[in-house]
């Protein structure tokens, strides 16, 4: 299975694969999601290991099990080669009804047929009032006319 764009990246196909990882957690799809990353993925989400895709998928159904009207952007920082460092910033509610943002940093790592082999991510997160909320589109695919995270400047 292939999934473009493929490394190694230019600026623009950088963007592309950053737009479509946005996309794809977006739909809150866990075995969706877990189709981009290598059978032999190995992540680290702040303190949690997976190191598998099993393993990454079943990290992402607990995550959307819990966060609940969950909306993401990712914005590009870096490339070369066959690796992404991206930003990003993501809202979501708990089962409680208060709302977080979280904002974090990925390091990726792709094989040659677009597959991510390695993701390292780290996050950081705060309480928000849901009349601070910035991210307000329907649930799924962020609209190209939203502001990106340099606009809002987050």
């Amino acid at each position: 299975m292939s999934r473009p764009p493929l490394p190694p990246f230019t600026h623009d196909s950088a963007v592309e694969k950053v737009r479509l990882a946005e996309d794809g957690w977006n739909t809150r799809d866990p075995a969706k999601v877990a189709l981009a990353y290598t059978l032999d993925t190995r992540w680290r989400n702040r303190v949690e290991f997976a190191t598998n895709r099993d393993e990454a998928q079943a990290f992402l159904t607990r995550k959307w099990n819990k966060e609940h009207e969950y909306r993401l952007i990712k914005e590009l920082w870096a490339f070369t080669g066959n690796r992404i460092a991206v930003r990003y910033a993501y809202e979501y509610r708990d089962d409680g009804g208060q709302w977080f943002r979280a904002y974090g940093n990925e390091n990726w790592l792709f094989v040659e047929d677009g597959l991510m082999s390695d993701r390292h991510a780290s996050i950081n997160e705060m309480l928000i009032a849901e009349a601070d909320r910035k991210f307000r589109w329907p649930l799924g695919r962020r609209p190209d006319d939203h502001p990106s995270l340099s606009d809002l400047h987050l």
